[in-house]
């Protein structure tokens, strides 16, 4: 696997422990210019679209790595060479800024892992470890149940989405498509509850959300109620209850304590009344 920096740069010591901790599975090969930095970013655009580039061409790489999330793929994303995915299909795997790739994997025709970043797994225990490793190489990815309704009803079609704000960027660039069906899921960090308002309501009037067939919310994380009151929770159930969907919340995956591997672009069944989302 190779591990690639197309966002920020990134806390070097967590970085390390992360990268470590796969080379006892995996032969690891970090990019280079993983390292430099660039402004807000790991590095300029043209350098960071090579290494990712070198990374989907190159045959001896089963699976991409990012480094972190942050910000800056989406202004690379559309220029990666996904006709080289196609041809060759890896594991592209990282979770917020790092949804631009997964968008554009997916409209590559490509499933891609929304899981934990080197750096993630730098900070997590043997457990997050573990899920992650079962997510890249399980053939049964598990199943999830004990989620909370926020509309009732069912749901099939492939699982798409990740962080709303890039989800948001990547709609405002022309580069979101949701395929027919789709079961999208949501995760977010840091953001007021009326700029949550603002993206899905956006999101919504725009006719992005026609094809989606249900809805499932992971983690909305220091997300804050200030200056208005609001909390992000009833923003969530009130924007999302007007589209007439099952709408279930409470799966463990973001940037909560926990982050469980989600394959994306794999076809799923939500129960939102039942409170169960499982692969099919």
């Amino acid at each position: 696997m190779r591990v690639i920096a197309a966002s920020s740069p990134f806390d070097r010591a967590l970085f390390y422990r992360g990268v470590g901790f796969l080379a006892e599975r995996y032969r690891v090969e970090i990019a280079p210019g993983t390292l430099e930095r660039s402004g807000f970013l790991a590095g300029s655009d043209e350098a960071r679209l090579g290494a990712l580039n070198d990374a989907l061409l190159d045959p001896g790489v089963r699976a991409v790595i990012a480094a972190r999330g942050g910000y800056g793929a989406l202004r690379i994303a559309h220029r990666a060479r996904w006709d080289a995915l196609i041809r060759d299909p890896k594991w592209l795997v990282g979770f917020s800024d790092v949804t631009s790739l997964h968008l554009e994997a997916q409209r590559a025709g490509v499933c891609s892992l929304h899981a934990d970043n080197a750096g993630g797994l730098g900070r997590g225990d043997a457990h997050a470890r573990a899920r992650f490793v079962a997510g890249l190489e399980s053939d049964s990815p598990r199943p999830f149940s004990g989620l909370t309704t926020v509309c009732g009803g069912r749901a099939e079609g492939p699982l798409l989405g990740g962080n709303l704000t890039v989800l948001f960027s990547a709609h405002a660039a022309g580069r979101l498509r949701l395929p027919e069906a789709a079961v999208l899921f949501l995760e977010d960090v840091t953001e007021a509850s009326y700029r949550i308002d603002r993206m899905l309501t956006a999101l919504h009037l725009s006719g992005a959300l026609e094809r989606v067939s249900g809805v499932v919310l992971g983690d909305f994380t220091d997300c804050s109620a200030a200056p208005h009151g609001v909390p992000v929770e009833a923003v969530l159930e009130e924007r999302l209850g007007a589209l007439g969907l099952p709408v279930a919340k409470g799966l463990p995956a973001g940037h909560g304590a926990l982050n469980y591997p989600l394959r994306l672009g794999a076809n799923v069944a939500l129960d939102a009344s039942a409170g169960t989302l499982r692969w099919l």
